[in-house]
């Protein structure tokens, strides 16, 4: 696995993973995170929940997420979409729903 050097918005990390698309995806997996526990409002269907985490996700981070083994800030760095990896992400994630669903059910 590679280390990779993630910004965004207001997120540094340093990430161990074995492609940048897998380390973009992970840094958006951890502002996500801290962004969903505030939606434990029961009122809100899974949909409105998701909704505004990708909202509020996006107002953490950037339009871009940028990307280097080298280190931060750096004018060679991969820079990648965030809309686009957020949108993976929520795939991910609604796939994940749906599998846990499955297993539930059985």
């Amino acid at each position: 696995m590679a280390k990779f050097y993630v910004q965004s918005g207001t997120v540094r990390a340093v990430i161990d993973a074995e492609s940048q698309d897998r380390a973009a995806l992970w840094v958006v997996h951890r502002a996500m995170q801290q962004i969903m526990p505030i939606y434990d409002d029961n009122d809100l269907s899974a949909q409105q929940k998701c909704d505004n985490a990708l909202v509020e996700g996006m107002l953490v981070l950037d339009a871009r997420i940028k990307l280097s083994e080298v280190g931060f800030d750096r004018p060679d760095c991969l820079s990648l979409d965030t809309f686009e990896i957020v949108a993976e992400w929520h795939r991910l994630m609604v796939a994940l729903e749906r599998l846990q669903r499955m297993l539930d059910s059985q």
